[in-house]
């Protein structure tokens, strides 16, 4: 990776969505490119299968937590081309979701006791061995629980093709995947974390993604990697 990679996290309506737009859009006024892509890549292989899997298909994977951390993991694997071209190619990469999001539902999903121990294995499943880059800064958007729930909900009911899956009808799974995310916050699990809230501007959220005193980075004309 050229770029910086900004990773947004956060539950199931937190509104990560809406906050990767308005910060491509800000950051986009100042001059820097910005690659987004969103996690699961839904309408590709892994991804639809785990999504086929959390509505009740292929045969019961669901029930299986490794399952689908391997559907979800193999998902980002089969992006990586796509992240290296957007990290060579663009100032900034803003992912919505990456690996964390499988550490932090995977754990939830096991109990406090197996937690760390999952966490390590994802940690060492993506970044090691399929070779994810690891982010520069990790996002976590801490929405109320019941307020990701709330609007979950209201997707739903807006659009008649859309249905929640297992893991948004799961309140109580959310709340728990809630807590393991501000722990991975707080531990500064494999990169820099800030949690914020829905009360910071987009400005305040454009600094942090790209700190005035750090310039974004990309390829000069010839393709060597430098600074702007």
């Amino acid at each position: 990776m050229v770029a910086r990679l900004v990773v947004v996290e956060g539950l199931d309506g937190a509104g990560k969505n809406t906050l990767t737009t308005a910060l491509v859009a800000e950051l986009g006024s100042r001059g820097l490119s910005v690659g987004r892509l969103s996690f699961p890549r839904y309408g590709t292989l892994h991804a639809d299968l785990a999504a086929d899997a959390l509505h009740g298909g292929q045969a019961g994977t669901a029930d299986s937590p490794h399952a689908m951390a391997l559907l979800f993991a193999m998902d980002r694997h089969a992006a990586l081309g796509e992240l290296t071209e957007l990290g060579l190619t663009h100032d900034v990469v803003l992912l919505d979701r990456y690996v964390a999001s499988n550490a932090a539902y995977t754990a939830a999903r096991l109990g406090p006791g197996r937690e760390e121990e999952v966490v390590e294995w994802i940690g060492e499943l993506e970044f090691e061995r399929l070779g994810l880059p690891v982010p520069d800064l990790q996002l976590l958007l801490d929405t109320p629980v019941e307020l990701a729930v709330e609007r979950a909900g209201s997707r739903e009911e807006a659009d008649p093709g859309r249905t929640r899956d297992r893991y948004e009808r799961d309140t109580d799974l959310q709340a728990a995947t809630g807590q393991v995310y501000r722990r991975l916050a707080t531990a500064g699990w494999r990169s820099p974390w800030r949690v914020i809230g829905a009360d910071l501007g987009v400005r305040e959220l454009a600094e942090l993604v790209v700190p005035p005193s750090g310039a974004a980075r990309h390829p000069d004309p010839e393709g060597r990697p430098g600074k702007v």
